[in-house]
């Protein structure tokens, strides 16, 4: 599973009234008349399709993940983009594979274009050539940077003070296709994912609204990417969450904004029979704090519950002991006092 779907999780609750109003959701010119294929999987993409819906383009076909069973109790999760067509009668397919009897489906359904968002799967060139409009992917990142999947979280991750949307033409490679337009935004220094999240979203819709009604009736143009400057993005695992005490604090700091709530930042406790796992909910950090103790240590900073990194520190507000409640750092202490002074791992 994509790491949007974990992230934003997707359950088999029954699909409801979508109440989200999009920035194209306002008196406008009729959409283009043309048959569009939409293909996608998380709630960024579920949002984006519901923009075409309002603009009112005619939605031939959606294209999301197929259903799959998740955690401990393996309940059935439903994507966010195929609530969303069930909601609204469209014709859904969720192949396991982009193979032939998924491209029988795809071209009965006779696109003009394919509008591609959070999908998760590379498609295969012959899905990219069928539409007489081509195939316009929305990428969460300012292309030629962070290409790939989690561009919201690698960007929260390097520190990086802006990022943005890209409507792209796509071709056969990971991101690679020509530029049809970009769009800015800055990152402020506490953002979360989440956050970003939903400003890249409405930025994206807007962008959407706006810009596919131009490339159809060819007022724009594509753009081929730089060839210098590409980034990919780098795959983030459920082990990606464990904190390096000997990191400066801004960069743990700058984990939990991206990893919180999947898949969570986490350390280690030692104890005489072995380690306890803590994950950590909330924290905030003090990066001009001289250094007074080895990195992981935990202390207290002007009665807060505190753990020393590199060139700083990070405050802890909330966290949780393997196996039991979230809690307050205060309630957390009161039944672990000896917490304060350890070093975690």
């Amino acid at each position: 599973m994509g790491l949007w779907n974990k992230l934003f999780g997707q359950t088999n609750t029954p699909a409801t009234t979508h109440k989200t109003t999009s920035p194209s959701a306002v008196a406008k010119a009729p959409a283009p008349q043309i048959r569009v294929v939409f293909m996608g999987t998380p709630p960024f993409a579920s949002e984006l399709l519901m923009t075409l819906i309002e603009d009112g383009y005619h939605i031939v076909g959606v294209i999301t993940k197929a259903d799959k069973p998740v955690g401990r109790t393996q309940e059935v999760s439903v994507s966010a983009v195929k609530k969303l067509a069930l909601e609204y009668k469209l014709p859904i397919l969720q192949p396991e594979k982009l193979n032939d009897e998924a491209y029988a489906q795809f071209k009965e359904w006779q696109p003009d274009i394919l509008i591609v968002a959070a999908y998760g799967k590379i498609l295969p060139k012959r899905f990219l050539e069928l539409p007489g409009f081509g195939a316009m992917n929305v990428h969460a990142s300012l292309l030629p940077l962070y290409r790939g999947s989690s561009p919201i979280q690698n960007v929260i991750l390097d520190g990086k003070e802006e990022t943005g949307i890209t409507l792209m033409q796509m071709d056969a490679g990971m991101d690679t296709g020509d530029i049809i337009v970009q769009k800015t935004v800055k990152i402020s220094p506490d953002e979360t994912v989440e956050q970003l999240t939903a400003k890249l979203t409405l930025l994206a819709q807007k962008m959407l609204s706006e810009t596919l009604p131009l490339w159809v009736k060819k007022k724009i143009s594509a753009t081929p990417q730089p060839e210098k400057g590409s980034s990919l993005c780098q795959l983030i695992e459920r082990q990606d969450g464990q904190i390096i005490w000997n990191e400066e604090a801004r960069s743990i700091y700058n984990r939990y904004r991206a990893l919180t709530p999947w898949p969570g930042i986490f350390t280690f406790w030692p104890q005489k029979n072995g380690l306890l796992r803590i994950k950590l909910h909330t924290i905030s950090v003090i990066d001009d704090k001289e250094e007074t103790s080895i990195h992981g240590t935990v202390l207290l900073y002007e009665n807060k519950l505190a753990i020393q990194a590199e060139r700083g520190i990070i405050i802890v507000e909330e966290l949780q002991l393997e196996g039991r409640n979230r809690m307050s750092a205060d309630t957390f202490l009161k039944g672990n006092p000896s917490f304060v002074g350890s070093v975690l791992k």
